[in-house]
């Protein structure tokens, strides 16, 4: 990809953004400074003839191997493009993903050696539907804090998909919720803590994210899980800029599915997580 092709690159995003459909993951940036420098760290391809660019996606480190950015395309040449890309893969698994209904993205993905690992469904509700129920149970206290040992105890008890935040430093638990985006809510029964929900809070589309929500296997099957996902929505409730208060399970979290279902949330998105394996003799 040269210079000169961000702007067309902007306009392909820009594309994607008018459909859910056409969904698949992709650089952050809006603009062209910041699509810029987004690029820098990634391996940038696009299928582009004399009226400019048709298709685009990149590759940039993610867990043990690479993701994939895209591919966007509007008339491009996906195939190509991606076997160009998967030839700069150095021989490590790279991940995609794509919206349940971006069937020719899909399509592409599964022709390029890709196979699907899961699906994971996201479920919303306005904030003033779930704020009601926001109260603690008697003998219970709702904490914005918990010491790093404390945390990742809880943590290690109640998640099963996200283990790599265990390996975080000291240090980049801190950055973490030193951010201002970002949000705990734990609840504690005397100086026990049965259950938190991580919020993250998206200005732009007046929407907070539950990253996390987790309640401690031994204390399961009280309703702790409705009382966490209800202060979440409270402490979103705080920021008059957000309206709306957004989860997400995979597809095999019937327990997660069922309780965002008791709680009024209702289907709003699908993404489909594929990974193509790397090559272990390269």
């Amino acid at each position: 990809m040269l210079a000169t092709d961000v702007p067309d690159v902007l306009a392909l995003l820009n594309w994607m953004d008018d459909a859910p459909e056409r969904e698949v993951f992709s650089p952050e940036a809006r603009s062209e400074g910041e699509l810029k420098v987004e690029c820098e760290d990634c391996t940038c391809l696009v299928d582009a003839d004399e009226e400019g660019v048709l298709a685009y996606c990149a590759l940039s480190p993610f867990r043990d191997g690479l993701v994939m950015e895209g591919p966007i395309s509007d008339g491009g040449q996906v195939g190509p493009l991606l076997r160009h890309a998967l030839e700069r893969a150095d021989g490590l698994p790279v991940y995609a993903f794509a919206a349940r209904d971006n069937l020719p993205v899909r399509e592409a993905l599964e022709a390029a050696g890709f196979a699907p690992m899961h699906t994971t469904d996201f479920y919303s509700a306005p904030l003033s539907r779930l704020t009601p129920h926001a109260c603690a149970p008697a003998g219970h206290r709702i904490v914005h804090h918990l010491p790093l040992a404390t945390y990742r105890e809880l943590f290690r008890a109640s998640e099963d998909t996200w283990a790599e935040r265990l390996n975080w430093t000291p240090e980049q638990v801190d950055e973490h919720f030193a951010r201002p985006d970002v949000r705990l809510v734990a609840l504690l029964r005397g100086e026990q803590p049965v259950g938190f929900a991580e919020l993250e809070f998206n200005a732009e589309d007046a929407r907070a994210d539950v990253t996390y929500v987790a309640v401690h296997p031994a204390e399961r099957g009280q309703g702790y899980g409705l009382t966490l996902l209800a202060l979440a929505a409270a402490e979103a409730d705080t920021r008059p800029e957000l309206r709306t208060l957004r989860v997400r399970a995979h597809d095999h979290m019937k327990p997660a599915r069922a309780l965002y279902a008791r709680a009024g949330l209702t289907h709003c998105r699908s993404v489909v997580t594929y990974m193509k394996e790397g090559d272990e003799d390269v």
